[in-house]
């Protein structure tokens, strides 16, 4: 074979497929959408992860200079507070990471099976 694709049977193809489609339709993913779309739709939790940021960056942008004030830093913690009493963001978060995990236990449950870390032999290869 002259090309660098890897030729699958149609088996295998059916079976890969499949093994994408199922997690994006799975509970954990649908929940995740519905929460992104929360989010997106909700300008006052974007506007709040916005300005957290924003105080964040400010904040590192200031310590090597030592010119963080008491006053930034209060400012960042009323952010903080904010952040974590949105409803919209809690629980685009929670959906979020329970995605997260339900593709962890899909790895660990592949590489059972396979006999290898699934994971690891799916990530991203880097030099």
């Amino acid at each position: 074979m002259n090309s660098s694709e890897t030729m699958l049977t149609p088996y295998l193809l059916t079976a890969t497929e499949a093994l994408a489609d199922n997690p994006l339709a799975s509970e954990p993913f649908a929940a995740y959408h519905q929460a992104l779309a929360r989010f997106n739709s909700n300008a006052e939790a974007r506007a709040l992860l916005e300005r957290l940021s924003a105080a964040q960056a400010d904040i590192r942008q200031k310590q090597p200079r030592n010119a963080v004030t008491q006053a930034d830093l209060d400012q960042l913690r009323v952010f903080q507070r904010e952040v974590q009493s949105n409803h919209v963001i809690i629980e685009y978060a929670r959906a979020q990471q329970d995605a997260i995990a339900y593709l962890r236990e899909i790895n660990q449950e592949i590489g059972e099976l396979l006999g290898v870390d699934f994971a690891a032999l799916a990530g991203r290869s880097s030099c």
